[in-house]
Protein backbone atom coordinates (compact mmCIF):
# COMPACT_ATOMS: atom_id res chain seq x y z
CA UNK A 1 0.00 0.00 0.00
CA UNK A 2 1.21 3.01 -0.92
CA UNK A 3 2.29 5.86 2.41
CA UNK A 4 0.62 8.62 1.75
CA UNK A 5 2.61 10.01 5.12
CA UNK A 6 6.02 9.75 3.10
CA UNK A 7 8.58 11.84 3.55
CA UNK A 8 8.27 15.11 1.36
CA UNK A 9 10.96 17.19 2.96
CA UNK A 10 12.79 17.57 -0.55
CA UNK A 11 9.73 17.10 -2.86
CA UNK A 12 6.98 19.43 -0.87
CA UNK A 13 4.92 22.17 -2.26
CA UNK A 14 6.02 25.73 -1.61
CA UNK A 15 2.18 27.06 -1.16
CA UNK A 16 3.23 29.81 -0.12
CA UNK A 17 4.69 30.74 -3.58
CA UNK A 18 2.03 28.72 -4.89
CA UNK A 19 4.48 26.72 -7.08
CA UNK A 20 6.79 23.50 -6.70
CA UNK A 21 9.81 22.91 -5.42
CA UNK A 22 11.49 21.55 -8.47
CA UNK A 23 11.67 18.03 -8.07
CA UNK A 24 14.73 16.13 -9.60
CA UNK A 25 13.80 12.92 -11.39
CA UNK A 26 15.75 9.47 -12.76
CA UNK A 27 14.15 7.97 -16.02
CA UNK A 28 14.86 4.53 -16.21
CA UNK A 29 13.69 3.51 -20.24
CA UNK A 30 13.62 7.08 -21.32
CA UNK A 31 13.26 5.89 -25.23
CA UNK A 32 10.39 3.84 -24.21
CA UNK A 33 6.54 4.70 -24.88
CA UNK A 34 6.09 5.41 -21.71
CA UNK A 35 9.48 6.80 -20.81
CA UNK A 36 8.87 9.43 -23.98
CA UNK A 37 5.62 10.33 -22.52
CA UNK A 38 7.37 11.31 -19.37
CA UNK A 39 9.95 12.60 -21.26
CA UNK A 40 7.32 15.05 -22.85
CA UNK A 41 5.90 16.33 -19.42
CA UNK A 42 9.45 16.76 -17.98
CA UNK A 43 10.29 19.17 -20.86
CA UNK A 44 7.06 20.81 -20.92
CA UNK A 45 7.49 21.38 -17.18
CA UNK A 46 10.72 22.71 -16.68
CA UNK A 47 10.13 24.90 -13.57
CA UNK A 48 8.83 21.92 -11.58
CA UNK A 49 10.92 18.83 -12.62
CA UNK A 50 15.01 17.96 -13.89
CA UNK A 51 15.76 15.05 -15.20
CA UNK A 52 18.95 14.32 -13.38
CA UNK A 53 19.59 10.71 -14.96
CA UNK A 54 18.42 8.54 -17.50
CA UNK A 55 19.02 5.55 -18.86
CA UNK A 56 17.65 4.55 -22.80
CA UNK A 57 18.09 1.38 -25.09
CA UNK A 58 19.78 1.54 -28.50
CA UNK A 59 18.00 4.26 -29.64
CA UNK A 60 20.70 6.89 -29.67
CA UNK A 61 18.82 9.83 -32.08
CA UNK A 62 15.96 10.08 -29.45
CA UNK A 63 18.87 9.38 -26.39
CA UNK A 64 20.42 13.04 -27.98
CA UNK A 65 17.60 14.66 -28.33
CA UNK A 66 16.86 13.84 -24.59
CA UNK A 67 20.40 15.39 -23.52
CA UNK A 68 20.45 18.19 -25.49
CA UNK A 69 17.23 19.60 -24.23
CA UNK A 70 17.40 18.37 -20.57
CA UNK A 71 20.61 18.40 -20.02
CA UNK A 72 20.93 15.31 -17.07
CA UNK A 73 24.32 15.01 -15.27
CA UNK A 74 24.13 11.25 -15.65
CA UNK A 75 23.01 8.65 -19.10
CA UNK A 76 23.11 5.05 -19.55
CA UNK A 77 22.75 3.38 -22.29
CA UNK A 78 22.87 -0.71 -22.96
CA UNK A 79 25.84 -0.80 -25.17
CA UNK A 80 29.47 0.16 -23.92
CA UNK A 81 30.37 1.16 -27.28
CA UNK A 82 27.79 3.74 -27.72
CA UNK A 83 28.33 5.46 -24.32
CA UNK A 84 31.75 5.41 -25.52
CA UNK A 85 30.42 7.79 -28.74
CA UNK A 86 28.34 9.65 -26.59
CA UNK A 87 30.81 10.49 -24.00
CA UNK A 88 32.90 12.55 -27.25
CA UNK A 89 29.99 14.45 -28.20
CA UNK A 90 28.87 15.60 -24.61
CA UNK A 91 32.02 15.58 -22.04
CA UNK A 92 29.60 17.58 -19.54
CA UNK A 93 27.69 14.02 -19.28
CA UNK A 94 28.65 11.33 -17.24
CA UNK A 95 27.78 8.24 -19.68
CA UNK A 96 27.24 4.31 -18.68
CA UNK A 97 25.84 1.24 -19.44
CA UNK A 98 24.09 -1.99 -18.94
CA UNK A 99 23.03 -3.59 -15.76
CA UNK A 100 25.32 -1.59 -13.43
CA UNK A 101 24.09 1.56 -15.86
CA UNK A 102 20.74 1.26 -14.76
CA UNK A 103 21.74 0.90 -11.14
CA UNK A 104 23.87 3.77 -11.41
CA UNK A 105 20.72 5.96 -12.79
CA UNK A 106 18.22 4.33 -9.82
CA UNK A 107 20.66 5.44 -6.82
CA UNK A 108 21.37 8.75 -8.34
CA UNK A 109 22.56 10.78 -5.34
CA UNK A 110 20.90 14.18 -6.70
CA UNK A 111 17.15 12.64 -7.64
CA UNK A 112 14.53 12.25 -5.27
CA UNK A 113 12.50 10.22 -7.58
CA UNK A 114 12.56 7.54 -10.07
CA UNK A 115 10.63 7.20 -12.74
CA UNK A 116 10.72 3.05 -13.46
CA UNK A 117 9.28 2.80 -16.99
CA UNK A 118 11.56 -0.06 -18.58
CA UNK A 119 9.82 -3.32 -20.40
CA UNK A 120 10.33 -6.53 -18.56
CA UNK A 121 12.28 -7.42 -15.49
CA UNK A 122 14.68 -6.03 -16.46
CA UNK A 123 14.23 -3.16 -13.79
CA UNK A 124 14.03 -5.25 -10.69
CA UNK A 125 17.51 -4.98 -9.20
CA UNK A 126 17.76 -1.32 -9.64
CA UNK A 127 14.25 -0.18 -8.35
CA UNK A 128 15.32 -2.66 -4.96
CA UNK A 129 18.49 -0.40 -5.11
CA UNK A 130 16.03 3.14 -5.32
CA UNK A 131 13.71 1.82 -2.45
CA UNK A 132 16.59 1.07 -0.37
CA UNK A 133 17.70 5.19 -0.35
CA UNK A 134 14.09 6.16 0.42
CA UNK A 135 12.90 7.49 -2.95
CA UNK A 136 9.89 7.94 -4.32
CA UNK A 137 9.15 5.31 -7.16
CA UNK A 138 6.43 6.31 -9.92
CA UNK A 139 6.30 2.22 -11.07
CA UNK A 140 4.98 1.79 -14.49
CA UNK A 141 6.79 -1.87 -14.87
CA UNK A 142 4.45 -4.07 -14.22
CA UNK A 143 7.04 -7.34 -14.49
CA UNK A 144 8.66 -5.99 -11.44
CA UNK A 145 5.63 -5.71 -8.82
CA UNK A 146 4.49 -9.15 -10.59
CA UNK A 147 7.86 -11.05 -9.84
CA UNK A 148 8.68 -9.71 -6.80
CA UNK A 149 6.07 -7.63 -5.18
CA UNK A 150 6.43 -9.14 -1.83
CA UNK A 151 10.05 -7.98 -2.01
CA UNK A 152 9.51 -4.66 -3.23
CA UNK A 153 6.84 -3.71 -0.85
CA UNK A 154 8.65 -5.18 1.88
CA UNK A 155 11.84 -3.23 1.39
CA UNK A 156 9.23 0.22 0.47
CA UNK A 157 8.18 -0.51 4.25
CA UNK A 158 11.50 -1.04 5.59
CA UNK A 159 13.34 1.96 4.15
CA UNK A 160 9.90 4.67 3.93
CA UNK A 161 10.43 4.49 -0.01
CA UNK A 162 6.43 6.10 -1.57
CA UNK A 163 5.42 3.23 -4.31
CA UNK A 164 3.23 5.30 -6.77
CA UNK A 165 1.28 3.77 -9.70
CA UNK A 166 1.54 5.31 -13.29
CA UNK A 167 -0.29 2.57 -14.78
CA UNK A 168 -3.57 4.39 -15.85
CA UNK A 169 -5.67 1.54 -14.02
CA UNK A 170 -3.57 1.82 -11.00
CA UNK A 171 -3.43 5.45 -10.61
CA UNK A 172 -7.09 5.18 -11.38
CA UNK A 173 -7.63 2.74 -8.52
CA UNK A 174 -5.09 5.27 -6.27
CA UNK A 175 -7.08 8.26 -6.74
CA UNK A 176 -10.38 6.84 -6.31
CA UNK A 177 -9.15 5.54 -2.69
CA UNK A 178 -8.03 8.84 -1.62
CA UNK A 179 -9.39 9.99 1.54
CA UNK A 180 -10.91 6.76 1.89
CA UNK A 181 -10.28 4.00 4.37
CA UNK A 182 -9.12 0.66 2.89
CA UNK A 183 -11.43 -1.16 5.06
CA UNK A 184 -14.44 -0.29 3.58
CA UNK A 185 -13.43 -1.42 0.09
CA UNK A 186 -15.77 -3.94 -0.92
CA UNK A 187 -14.14 -4.50 -4.60
CA UNK A 188 -11.41 -3.27 -7.35
CA UNK A 189 -13.16 -3.23 -11.00
CA UNK A 190 -9.92 -2.67 -13.38
CA UNK A 191 -11.32 -2.01 -17.18
CA UNK A 192 -9.68 -3.54 -20.15
CA UNK A 193 -10.71 -2.11 -23.68
CA UNK A 194 -10.10 -5.85 -24.93
CA UNK A 195 -7.07 -4.95 -27.37
CA UNK A 196 -6.76 -5.47 -31.10
CA UNK A 197 -8.77 -8.17 -31.06
CA UNK A 198 -12.23 -7.87 -29.17
CA UNK A 199 -15.08 -8.06 -31.83
CA UNK A 200 -12.93 -12.00 -33.37
CA UNK A 201 -13.70 -14.90 -31.84
CA UNK A 202 -10.35 -17.12 -30.87
CA UNK A 203 -11.50 -19.38 -34.14
CA UNK A 204 -10.60 -16.10 -35.86
CA UNK A 205 -7.42 -15.78 -34.31
CA UNK A 206 -5.54 -18.75 -36.04
CA UNK A 207 -3.98 -16.36 -38.69
CA UNK A 208 -3.20 -12.26 -37.36
CA UNK A 209 -0.48 -11.05 -38.47
CA UNK A 210 1.85 -9.50 -35.97
CA UNK A 211 0.62 -6.10 -37.80
CA UNK A 212 -3.04 -6.78 -37.17
CA UNK A 213 -2.20 -7.00 -33.29
CA UNK A 214 -0.05 -3.74 -33.07
CA UNK A 215 -2.85 -2.13 -34.24
CA UNK A 216 -4.50 -0.58 -31.06
CA UNK A 217 -7.98 0.25 -31.35
CA UNK A 218 -7.80 3.35 -27.94
CA UNK A 219 -3.82 3.65 -26.89
CA UNK A 220 -0.95 4.10 -28.92
CA UNK A 221 1.92 1.85 -27.43
CA UNK A 222 5.06 0.00 -27.07
CA UNK A 223 4.79 -3.21 -29.44
CA UNK A 224 5.13 -5.58 -26.34
CA UNK A 225 2.33 -3.65 -24.28
CA UNK A 226 0.54 -4.12 -27.21
CA UNK A 227 0.71 -7.54 -27.81
CA UNK A 228 -0.44 -7.98 -24.05
CA UNK A 229 -3.23 -6.10 -24.28
CA UNK A 230 -4.65 -8.27 -27.20
CA UNK A 231 -3.99 -11.57 -25.31
CA UNK A 232 -5.18 -10.31 -21.86
CA UNK A 233 -2.21 -11.02 -20.36
CA UNK A 234 -1.78 -6.98 -19.67
CA UNK A 235 -4.33 -7.34 -17.56
CA UNK A 236 -3.27 -10.57 -15.89
CA UNK A 237 -0.53 -8.42 -14.66
CA UNK A 238 -2.61 -5.62 -13.83
CA UNK A 239 -4.79 -7.79 -11.41
CA UNK A 240 -1.60 -8.84 -9.37
CA UNK A 241 0.03 -5.71 -9.55
CA UNK A 242 -2.94 -4.41 -7.75
CA UNK A 243 -3.15 -7.27 -5.44
CA UNK A 244 0.61 -6.19 -4.16
CA UNK A 245 0.00 -2.32 -4.52
CA UNK A 246 -3.30 -2.31 -2.51
CA UNK A 247 -3.14 -5.50 -0.26
CA UNK A 248 -6.45 -6.65 -1.86
CA UNK A 249 -7.07 -10.48 -2.03
CA UNK A 250 -7.70 -11.64 -5.70
CA UNK A 251 -11.31 -12.50 -4.72
CA UNK A 252 -11.95 -8.54 -4.39
CA UNK A 253 -10.32 -7.45 -7.76
CA UNK A 254 -12.74 -7.97 -10.83
CA UNK A 255 -11.96 -7.15 -14.91
CA UNK A 256 -14.40 -5.43 -16.76
CA UNK A 257 -14.61 -4.84 -20.77
CA UNK A 258 -15.27 -1.11 -21.81
CA UNK A 259 -14.68 -0.39 -24.80
CA UNK A 260 -13.81 2.78 -24.96
CA UNK A 261 -10.75 3.24 -22.35
CA UNK A 262 -12.83 6.39 -20.34
CA UNK A 263 -13.13 5.25 -17.26
CA UNK A 264 -9.95 3.53 -15.90
CA UNK A 265 -10.94 1.69 -12.82
CA UNK A 266 -13.02 1.89 -10.37
CA UNK A 267 -13.27 1.01 -6.57
CA UNK A 268 -16.79 -0.50 -5.09
CA UNK A 269 -17.30 0.45 -1.07
CA UNK A 270 -19.25 -1.96 1.26
CA UNK A 271 -22.39 1.35 1.19
CA UNK A 272 -22.47 0.46 -2.56
CA UNK A 273 -20.96 3.48 -3.69
CA UNK A 274 -18.56 3.38 -6.75
CA UNK A 275 -16.31 5.96 -7.36
CA UNK A 276 -13.98 5.90 -10.34
CA UNK A 277 -11.17 8.04 -12.46
CA UNK A 278 -12.47 8.93 -15.94
CA UNK A 279 -10.57 11.20 -18.56
CA UNK A 280 -9.40 10.62 -22.31
CA UNK A 281 -6.98 8.18 -23.07
CA UNK A 282 -3.73 9.87 -22.48
CA UNK A 283 -0.86 8.45 -20.33
CA UNK A 284 0.58 11.72 -19.84
CA UNK A 285 -2.12 11.62 -17.30
CA UNK A 286 -1.31 9.57 -14.80
CA UNK A 287 2.30 9.99 -15.63
CA UNK A 288 2.78 13.86 -14.54
CA UNK A 289 0.28 12.50 -11.31
CA UNK A 290 2.63 10.14 -10.14
CA UNK A 291 5.41 13.04 -10.66
CA UNK A 292 2.99 16.29 -9.27
CA UNK A 293 1.29 13.98 -6.29
CA UNK A 294 0.32 15.03 -3.98
CA UNK A 295 -0.93 17.76 -5.83
CA UNK A 296 -1.73 18.23 -9.70
CA UNK A 297 -0.73 20.64 -12.58
CA UNK A 298 -2.01 21.43 -15.38
CA UNK A 299 -1.79 19.12 -18.61
CA UNK A 300 0.00 20.95 -21.47
CA UNK A 301 -2.06 19.97 -24.73
CA UNK A 302 -4.35 17.63 -22.31
CA UNK A 303 -7.85 16.90 -23.93
CA UNK A 304 -10.77 17.58 -21.59
CA UNK A 305 -13.20 14.78 -21.55
CA UNK A 306 -16.72 15.66 -23.52
CA UNK A 307 -18.96 12.99 -22.04
CA UNK A 308 -21.97 14.30 -24.39
CA UNK A 309 -19.60 14.34 -27.72
CA UNK A 310 -19.26 10.33 -26.69
CA UNK A 311 -22.72 9.76 -25.97
CA UNK A 312 -22.18 6.47 -24.65
CA UNK A 313 -19.68 4.21 -22.49
CA UNK A 314 -20.10 0.36 -23.14
CA UNK A 315 -19.58 -2.38 -20.90
CA UNK A 316 -19.48 -6.29 -20.83
CA UNK A 317 -18.43 -9.45 -18.42
CA UNK A 318 -15.27 -10.96 -19.15
CA UNK A 319 -14.73 -14.04 -21.06
CA UNK A 320 -12.17 -16.06 -19.62
CA UNK A 321 -12.38 -18.70 -22.24
CA UNK A 322 -11.86 -15.88 -24.74
CA UNK A 323 -8.71 -14.84 -22.53
CA UNK A 324 -7.13 -17.56 -21.20
CA UNK A 325 -4.16 -15.50 -20.29
CA UNK A 326 -5.84 -13.92 -17.75
CA UNK A 327 -7.42 -16.77 -16.44
CA UNK A 328 -3.73 -17.88 -16.02
CA UNK A 329 -2.39 -14.88 -14.36
CA UNK A 330 -5.36 -15.45 -11.88
CA UNK A 331 -4.24 -18.78 -11.12
CA UNK A 332 -0.45 -17.89 -10.77
CA UNK A 333 -1.59 -14.93 -8.54
CA UNK A 334 -3.55 -17.18 -6.02
CA UNK A 335 -0.85 -19.65 -6.04
CA UNK A 336 1.90 -17.30 -5.45
CA UNK A 337 5.78 -17.80 -5.55
CA UNK A 338 8.20 -17.84 -8.46
CA UNK A 339 5.65 -19.29 -10.72
CA UNK A 340 4.29 -15.72 -10.95
CA UNK A 341 8.13 -15.19 -12.55
CA UNK A 342 8.13 -18.21 -15.03
CA UNK A 343 4.84 -17.13 -16.16
CA UNK A 344 5.65 -13.18 -16.78
CA UNK A 345 9.08 -14.46 -18.20
CA UNK A 346 7.41 -17.27 -20.71
CA UNK A 347 5.02 -14.58 -21.66
CA UNK A 348 7.72 -12.21 -22.66
CA UNK A 349 9.33 -14.40 -24.25
CA UNK A 350 6.39 -15.79 -25.86
CA UNK A 351 5.82 -12.76 -26.96
CA UNK A 352 9.22 -11.51 -28.84
CA UNK A 353 8.66 -15.12 -30.36
CA UNK A 354 5.45 -13.71 -32.02
CA UNK A 355 6.56 -10.35 -33.45
CA UNK A 356 9.65 -12.10 -34.80
CA UNK A 357 7.37 -14.71 -36.56
CA UNK A 358 8.71 -17.44 -34.98
CA UNK A 359 5.29 -18.52 -33.48
CA UNK A 360 1.73 -17.25 -34.05
CA UNK A 361 -0.61 -15.59 -32.27
CA UNK A 362 -2.63 -18.59 -30.25
CA UNK A 363 0.58 -19.82 -29.23
CA UNK A 364 1.56 -17.41 -27.10
CA UNK A 365 -1.16 -18.34 -24.40
CA UNK A 366 -0.29 -22.21 -25.12
CA UNK A 367 3.44 -21.44 -24.43
CA UNK A 368 2.59 -19.84 -21.07
CA UNK A 369 0.11 -22.47 -19.87
CA UNK A 370 2.91 -24.98 -20.89
CA UNK A 371 5.36 -23.29 -19.07
CA UNK A 372 2.98 -22.97 -16.11
CA UNK A 373 2.14 -26.58 -15.66
CA UNK A 374 5.70 -27.61 -15.35
CA UNK A 375 7.11 -25.32 -13.14
CA UNK A 376 8.71 -26.48 -9.90
CA UNK A 377 7.47 -23.67 -7.52
CA UNK A 378 9.09 -21.76 -4.59
CA UNK A 379 6.38 -20.25 -2.55
CA UNK A 380 8.46 -17.39 -1.21
CA UNK A 381 11.78 -16.88 -3.26
CA UNK A 382 14.76 -14.53 -2.18
CA UNK A 383 16.18 -11.86 -5.39
CA UNK A 384 18.44 -14.12 -6.55
CA UNK A 385 16.21 -17.29 -6.98
CA UNK A 386 13.34 -14.80 -9.04
CA UNK A 387 16.47 -13.71 -10.98
CA UNK A 388 17.16 -17.72 -11.86
CA UNK A 389 13.87 -18.71 -12.70
CA UNK A 390 13.62 -15.56 -14.67
CA UNK A 391 16.97 -16.42 -16.93
CA UNK A 392 16.20 -20.51 -17.40
CA UNK A 393 11.93 -19.96 -18.03
CA UNK A 394 13.12 -17.93 -21.15
CA UNK A 395 15.74 -20.87 -21.88
CA UNK A 396 12.87 -23.16 -22.02
CA UNK A 397 10.75 -20.98 -23.61
CA UNK A 398 13.68 -20.74 -26.86
CA UNK A 399 14.07 -24.46 -26.89
CA UNK A 400 10.40 -25.15 -27.15
CA UNK A 401 10.00 -22.40 -29.94
CA UNK A 402 13.13 -23.63 -32.06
Amino acid sequence: MMDENANYEIDRLDRKRGRFVVKKISLLGATGSIGWQTYDILKEQRDAFHLVAFSSGKNIEKTREMIETLKPELVSVQLEEDALILAKDYPQVHFTFGEKGLVEVATHPDSTVLVNAVLGSVGLESTLAAIRMGKTIAIANKETLVTAGHLVMAEAKKYNATILPVDSEHSAIFQSMNGENPKNIERLIITASGGSFRDKTREELKHVTVADALNHPNWSMGAKITIDSATMMNKGLEVIEAHVLFDMPYDKIDVLLHRESIIHSLVEYHDTSVIAQLGTPDMRVPIQYALSYPDRMPLQNGQRLNLAQIGQLHFKEMDFERYPALRLAFEAGRTGGTILTAMNAANEAAVAAFLQGKITFLEIDETIERVMQAHNNVFVPDLQTILHVDRETRKIVLDMVK
